[in-house]
């Protein structure tokens, strides 16, 4: 009987970690929806709002802006306000900005709101994986983290999906759709269900049982822990949390100097090198970016934006091979192999570009078997990095830091992670107008080859440890 029982209640809690975790990666659906709406909308807002190259690489990138202000921000409060409530605040972000970029008709309004949605996503990509974190298991913590890349590949291709679908049925992005609306808008707008979804969602899960800790809610701590893990485990879970955190203080920003030497964290360095370097390598600009990427290589706006869905299902599968590994040979084998790969695909693509041919208008041309060579090389490369840099720094992230500079740590490096995007972000046009395409990528893949080099000498690994084992 009392096996059964202990069964049964194993189950429960397996269930309730599930259940958590699927509410806490909407977050990340949304986080690659607002990400990746805007990938097909650059022909509506150049028309709409009369946009040079340079004033379209901000008005993209203003979401950004808002990501690495909203990453900074939400680390900090979430050891004030409580992870949860961040992330409803989040949650409201996402749907007014959803609401107000798809009615805007004045640039400033619209970037305003991109801006907003920005905070959303920034906070949304540095608390839900380190909620996931901090109610997981630690034997089963990379695999359940897993699932925000997921989500945010899952959200992105939402986004393609839907706008390939929304331009197909309008006749282009351009042309009005339901209601008299432009195709374009619509695609803004679509967003705002999922996010409703989230907000109403996150009432129903507990708070971080890690920060109940730190505010000294200890008794509200264990009751979380006993529905999480049961009431025997809880109890030792709970004394192990309670002496991770400094006894004099409550975590604060100058926490992330070692008190002894007066230096930054060595720790804090690693998690700052992850999350710049996930960027350096150049994801985002095939997301956010893919369209237009695709049609300077030479295919249609229709070809290009169904080669962002098969690139979007790519990623998902790719994200099943790292929940199948992550637990098992780590995560510094996985950081690794993904920077090689990332190197020789990112090569094999700038030979592409390289080898193609420019008309009297300065547009690439690629040849039947160059264009499929980079097509096959640009899919290679999103697989690498979503076995590997993508899933694994917001692992690490939500994982690596000590309980006292978890949230800290996470506001610098969350700050670093979308300060680097927006850079790769707002140069990007620049760029291949006036460097080329095999200039741009020479570039990332250098990104890819340090990369390397950089996991193996600074990176130690942390598969199965309890984040109360972590050191700094």
């Amino acid at each position: 009987m009392e096996r059964g029982g202990a069964v049964q209640v194993q189950r429960a809690n397996t269930g309730f970690i599930a259940a958590i975790v699927a509410v806490a990666t909407i977050g990340g659906l949304l986080f690659g929806y607002d990400s990746g709406a805007v990938n097909g909308t650059q022909p509506g807002l150049k028309a709409t709002f009369g946009l040079t190259e340079a004033g379209l690489g901000f008005t993209v990138g203003s979401l950004l802006i808002g990501c690495f202000v909203g990453a900074f921000l939400a680390g900090r409060l979430a050891d004030v306000m409580g992870r949860r409530k961040v992330m409803m605040l989040a949650a409201l972000l996402f749907l007014v900005g959803a609401l107000v970029q798809g009615v805007a008709h004045e640039q400033w309004l619209f970037v305003l709101a991109r801006f907003g949605g920005g905070m959303a996503v920034g906070a949304a990509s540095v608390l839900s994986p380190a909620y996931i974190a901090e109610v997981a298991p630690a034997n089963i913590r990379g695999r359940m983290t897993t699932v925000q890349q997921i989500m945010i590949i899952t959200g992105l291709t939402a986004a393609f999906v839907v706008n390939y679908f929304l331009a197909r049925a309008a006749g282009t992005s351009t042309a009005p759709f339901w209601a008299g609306i432009d195709a374009w808008r619509w695609m803004y707008l679509m967003q705002a269900l999922p996010a409703a979804v989230f907000l109403v969602a996150l009432t129903m899960i507990p708070e971080s049982p890690r920060y109940l800790v730190a505010k000294g809610r200890t008794d509200d701590a264990r009751a979380v822990l006993v529905r999480l893990f049961g009431p025997a485990e809880a109890d030792a879970k709970l004394t192990d949390i309670r002496a991770s955190f400094s006894q004099d203080h409550r975590p604060r920003l100058s926490d992330l100097k070692n008190p002894a030497t007066g230096r930054v964290r060595p720790i804090l360095w690693a998690g700052l090198l992850l999350a710049v370097f996930q960027q350096l390598v150049g994801i985002n600009v095939i997301f956010y970016y893919g369209a237009t990427l695709w049609q300077l290589a030479g295919f249609s706006e229709d070809q290009s934006l169904q080669i962002n869905i098969v690139s979007g299902l790519v990623s998902i599968a790719a994200c099943f091979i790292t929940i199948a590994l992550v637990d098992r040979i780590g995560r510094k084998p996985l950081l690794l192999i993904g920077s090689a790969g990332m190197a020789a695909t990112l090569i094999a693509l700038v030979y592409a570009f390289a080898s193609g041919t420019v008309d009297a208008t300065g547009k690439l041309s690629l040849s039947s078997d160059l264009g499929t060579s980079a097509l096959v090389a640009a899919n290679l490369y999103v697989i690498f990095f979503n076995v590997s840099w993508g899933p694994i720094m917001w692992v690490m992230l939500g994982e690596m830091f000590p309980n006292q500079i978890r949230g800290s740590a996470l506001a610098v490096c969350g700050f670093a992670q979308w300060f680097s995007n927006y850079l790769v972000a707002q140069s990007f046009p620049l760029m291949a107008a006036g460097l080329g395409l095999a200039v741009s990528y020479s570039l990332y893949a250098a990104a890819a080859v340090v990369s390397f080099f950089l996991v193996q000498r600074f990176i130690h690994e942390t598969k199965g440890k309890e984040l109360e084992a972590m050191e700094g």
